[in-house]
C-alpha cells in the first residue's frame, strides 16, 4: 500500500477520509501551502461562510464574494489564494498558476480597478495547521487522502460536491469512499 503522507507535497490537495468525523474537517478539501519538518499549513477550500468579503475586510468594499473558513487556527487572520502572481507583489507560488498571499493593499487596488477579478481570488479566515509529526500520525490513522491539486478545484464554486468529486478522482476503491453516506448508520 502506498504511504500517501510520504508523497505529500506543497500544492497537493488533502481530503478528509470518509471516516473523518471531526467537525472542523469532515468532508473537507484542503490545499497544502506549507509542508516541511516544522509542520504543515493549508486552507479548507469548500467551507464558504455566510459573510461576504466586503463586510469583513477593510479595503475590499466592492468584493461581494463569500469569505471562506480556512481552518480552525488563528481565525483572527485573513489569507488569500489567487491566480495573479504576475501582478501581486510578494505572492508565493503554491503550484503553477496558484499563489498564496502578497501585498494586501495592492490586491485591494487591483480588484477595485478591475485588473484582478473576484473570481481569481479566494479569501480565508484562519488556516489549518499541524505541528511536526501530527499530520503524519493522522495519515497513519486513515484520516486523510491526498492527490495533486488542480487550479479549477481551488477556484471552484461547487462547494457541496467538491469533496466527493475530488475523492472520486483518485479512482479505484476511492469511488466507494466518495459515495459513502455522511452518516453511515443512516443508509
Amino acid at each position: 500500500m502506498v504511504n500517501e503522507f510520504e508523497q505529500l507535497r506543497v500544492g497537493d490537495l488533502v481530503m478528509a477520509s470518509a471516516v473523518m468525523l471531526e467537525s472542523n474537517f469532515k468532508r473537507t478539501v484542503l490545499l497544502m501551502c506549507e509542508h516541511n519538518d516544522q509542520g504543515s499549513l493549508g486552507f479548507i477550500l469548500n467551507r464558504p461562510m455566510e459573510i461576504k468579503v466586503s463586510d469583513a475586510i477593510t479595503g475590499f468594499d466592492d468584493v461581494d464574494v463569500p469569505l471562506h473558513m480556512g481552518g480552525p487556527v488563528q481565525v483572527d487572520t485573513v489569507h488569500y489564494l489567487h491566480g495573479r502572481g504576475d501582478v501581486i507583489d510578494g505572492s508565493h507560488e503554491v503550484f503553477p498558476g496558484v499563489f498564496w498571499g502578497g501585498e494586501q493593499e495592492q490586491l485591494s487596488y487591483l480588484m477595485t480597478s478591475g485588473v484582478v477579478s473576484p473570481i481569481e481570488v479566494r479569501f480565508y479566515l484562519g488556516y489549518a495547521g499541524w505541528a511536526s509529526g501530527q499530520l503524519e500520525t493522522e495519515f497513519e490513522e486513515g484520516s486523510w487522502y491526498t492527490t495533486a491539486a488542480k487550479k479549477d478545484v481551488v477556484f471552484s464554486g461547487e462547494y457541496e460536491r467538491m469533496w466527493a468529486r475530488t475523492v472520486r478522482s483518485k479512482g479505484g476503491d476511492y469511488h466507494y469512499a466518495a459515495n459513502s453516506p455522511e452518516l453511515p448508520g443512516m443508509n
